[in-house]
This record gives C-alpha cells, structure tokens and sequence, in this order.
C-alpha cells in the first residue's frame, strides 16, 4: 500500500496541465481521467486546493474557463499563475517591461508602462522566440542593464502527445549571454510556493504540491519544506522515478491515486 509520509494533508498545491488535464494545441486539451473526480472528493473532504501553474500561453481567465469546460469546478481565484507573480514585482519595484510572452497572456499584464523599458519579462512565446526577437530581448539586457524577468523556468512540456521546449531554455540563452540570473516569478522558484502556502492559510507541513515535473514540482516543493509528489502523466518519462537530486515524497499513477492515498490517512 502507498504511504505519504509527514502530517495530515489540510492543503494541496495543484499542478494543471499534466496533472488535471494533458495540454493540446487546438481546443482545450483533455481532462486525465479520474482527475476531475479526485477535484471533487478534495472538496467535499474539506481538503485546500490552490492550482499553482506556470501556464503563460493564455491568461488566467481564459485558463479557468477552459477548465471550466473540461467539467472541472474551482473559483478563477484559487489559480495562481507566474503572470500574476510577475506584475505584482513589477508594480512594487517600478519597472517598464519589455514582454516577449504569448500574445494570449498580455491581457493580465493590462495597464502596465512600457515605455523605455527597464526590464524584459520572458514568457512561453512560442513562435515569437525567433532569432530577432531573442536578439532584442539580449540587447536590451547587455546594453541597457535591464532586469530579466522569467514567468516559470520549466524546462519542457508535453503537447500533443508530444515533448515541447518550456520557456526555461530560452531564459537560460538570455541569461548566459547578457552575464546575469533571471527573478523566477513561478516554478521552481520557492517563492511561488511560499506564495501558495500564504494563500492556503497552512503551514508547509500541512500541504503537498503534487505535479508531473520532477523539478519545477516537485523539487521546487522539498526546496520549500513542502513535501512533493509525482504522477506518472502528463510529461512524465520512466527516468524521473531515478533522478539523480530530486527525490518524491511518492510517485502515483495520477492524481486520483495521491487522493485515495490522502483520504485514507
């Protein structure tokens, strides 16, 4: 029998995309089965649930409608994307962005100065990541000393069946070319954890996050005392269950198996 080791579980920390749903680039993806179910017995069990994700092809509005849609029942409030991390350091520290995001996700960023940029905010953008684009991105960092700025730093995804490069390669060329680190607004930042907890109102020992992404998710979690547990879907390949540094608390099946796990504690 599978066993969480730690306290009682009052709090999960939510991946979405490979843990609630496999990620498609037309329509809405598709819901992993039994995971709309798992939502739902958390909920009626009394059990905290914050979607913390570094989705930043689509703003978060968009993003719970689609859910929404998939049959899944959550407030757009307990969704915690990096644009919404990002936005919140760029209105406390004053910066003017420069965004090479998905065109889909600048909504969330509606409002904000732009003009004489002084920092760059790097996004999952897709086919923007062009040469001439990463290009202006570098100069505007080696040149003007902007502030890099990165919503998440995973390293790829599965779309479509198929591994699919994050944002995280694209941040790691700037930062190596323009000689400094990016701020992480999102996993495997433990700030962004941090930020879950104080949402939840729990301590760390009172939550696990649970994702498909050995190091974003789950080594992200342990790094913030939060215990962290892998499912073998979404991105998930067999290596991740013999990482050589991160370690799960538990690897389940899917998020329906870490559910009947918590509730039989």
């Amino acid at each position: 029998m599978l066993e969480l080791k730690g306290g009682k579980v009052k709090g999960v920390l939510c991946d979405i995309t490979g843990v609630l749903k496999e990620s498609a680039t037309t329509a809405d993806g598709v819901a992993i089965q039994g995971s709309i179910e798992a939502i739902e017995r958390l909920r009626k069990a009394g059990i905290q649930v914050k979607y913390v994700t570094n989705e930043c092809q689509c703003t978060r509005k968009s993003l719970h409608q689609k859910l929404l849609r998939l049959g899944f029942s959550m407030s757009e409030e307990s969704i915690m994307p990096p644009a919404f991390a990002a936005r919140e350091v760029i209105n406390k520290e004053n910066l003017r962005p420069h965004f090479l995001v998905h065109d889909n996700v600048l909504p969330d960023f509606e409002g904000i100065d732009t003009d004489d940029p002084n920092c760059v905010v790097v996004g999952d953008a897709v086919e923007k990541f062009t040469y001439d684009n990463m290009n202006h991105a570098f100069r505007l960092l080696k040149e003007k000393k902007c502030k890099l700025i990165s919503l998440g730093k995973g390293k790829y995804y599965r779309e479509d069946g198929q591994l699919t490069l994050d944002v995280g390669p694209f941040t790691a060329a700037l930062e190596f070319a323009s000689d400094q680190n990016a701020m992480v607004c999102g996993k495997p930042d433990p700030l962004f954890f941090q930020a879950g907890l104080m949402s939840l109102g729990l301590t760390a020992e009172e939550v696990v996050m649970v994702g498909d992404d050995i190091v974003s998710d789950v080594g992200g979690a342990q790094k913030a005392n939060i215990r962290g547990v892998l499912v073998r879907t979404g991105k998930f390949t067999a290596q991740d269950e013999n990482h050589p540094v991160v370690k799960p608390d538990l690897i389940v099946d899917n998020l329906k198996q870490l559910v009947d796990v918590i509730l039989q504690q």
